[in-house]
């Protein structure tokens, strides 16, 4: 097990609540830094994660990113890529990612309860190679994994879609314009873009 599996706060509640044990278990069977086939499977399926990120000084924001069904690439064995499309303009993740690239992505299926944890280093760039397969991306961050894990999913509500949403952008067609945009308060500060 590497040594960066728990920490010394971690090992205080496990031996508290007695589940050290449970917790070498479930990393030495559960835990990877590689991904699997069946991980590959379930990432490039989801529509969307959630993307936790700390700034300089470790305070943690968390954002929720959404796209189509392989939004998000397993481009190697420990590594994934997605797209950060335009957003309202405050890049608290990203901006998070270039003073600190400690993240942790949370992917979840509500339909068939599951999710799958994966922490790792992101970088970004604007000349990324998959930058011309995602439409509408600025970006391209990429995240190299160093732990992979699954969780238990009971606590996980069965949920369905509704519908995807009209916003993500799509190769030959323009997303609507966001409500928000269109209000006074906003309008003159918008991107010139």
């Amino acid at each position: 097990m590497p040594p960066d599996a728990y920490h010394e706060g971690m090992r205080e509640l496990q031996d508290r609540f007695d589940s050290r044990r449970l917790a070498d278990r479930l990393d030495e069977k559960l835990g990877r830094t590689e991904f699997t086939a069946e991980d590959r499977a379930f990432i490039e399926s989801r529509i969307f994660f959630f993307l936790a990120t700390a700034d300089a000084e470790a305070r943690p924001d968390c954002s929720f990113k959404g796209g189509d069904p392989g939004f998000v690439q397993v481009t190697g064995a420990n590594e994934l890529a997605f797209p950060s499309y335009d957003g309202n303009g405050m890049f608290r993740s990203l901006g998070n990612v270039r003073v600190n690239p400690a993240v942790a992505l949370l992917f979840i299926d509500f339909e068939r309860p599951g999710r799958l944890r994966v922490n790792g280093r992101a970088s970004m760039a604007d000349d990324d190679p998959l930058l011309a397969r995602f439409a509408g991306a600025q970006l391209v961050v990429r995240v190299r994994a160093e732990r992979i894990f699954p969780n238990c999913p009971r606590y996980i509500p069965r949920m369905g879609l509704a519908e995807v949403s009209p916003y993500v952008p799509r190769a030959g067609s323009q997303p609507p314009v966001p409500k928000w945009k269109t209000f006074d308060m906003f309008r003159d500060v918008l991107p010139r873009k």
